[in-house]
């Protein structure tokens, strides 16, 4: 029985701001990714500190909200058997210094704070991400 899932993929301003986000796209479409749905939008701070509610409690929570409404991003969902994973293991590390060679995030991520990439972290948490931006 096949696992096929969705998963929710952000380009982070970042890398949207270097012009990656078909560089990016390509990497998972090659990965055997499809992009069911995507869109470019700049989240207002109070949408991120919704989006980031989960991590409210830790230290870096605000710069992170003030990161991702920095400039415009790329939301995508990605679909395929085992997405939330293989998502994980494409991006690569937080930290990009720690991250394996050829992960999204080895390549182009430039700290730890700009990253690149977000991924969802579990499949509870992927339709939870995927319909705070594609509510139907």
């Amino acid at each position: 029985m096949s696992n096929i899932e969705q998963t929710l993929s952000i380009i982070k301003p970042d890398a949207v701001e270097r012009n990656l986000d078909e560089k990016i796209k390509s990497i998972f479409v090659k990965e055997g990714f499809k992009i069911v749905k995507e869109k470019k939008i700049k989240l207002e701070k109070i949408d991120a500190e919704k989006f980031y509610k989960v991590h409210e409690t830790k230290p870096f929570y605000y710069d992170l909200c003030e990161y991702l409404s920095s400039g415009p991003i790329v939301a995508m969902v990605l679909e395929k058997e085992n997405a939330v994973s293989s998502n994980r293991q494409i991006m690569g590390a937080t930290d990009p210094k720690n991250a394996n060679e050829g992960t999204i995030r080895k390549q182009y991520g430039i700290s730890i704070d700009k990253n690149s990439v977000h991924g969802s972290d579990s499949i509870e948490n992927a339709k939870k991400e995927i319909n705070f931006f594609f509510k139907d």
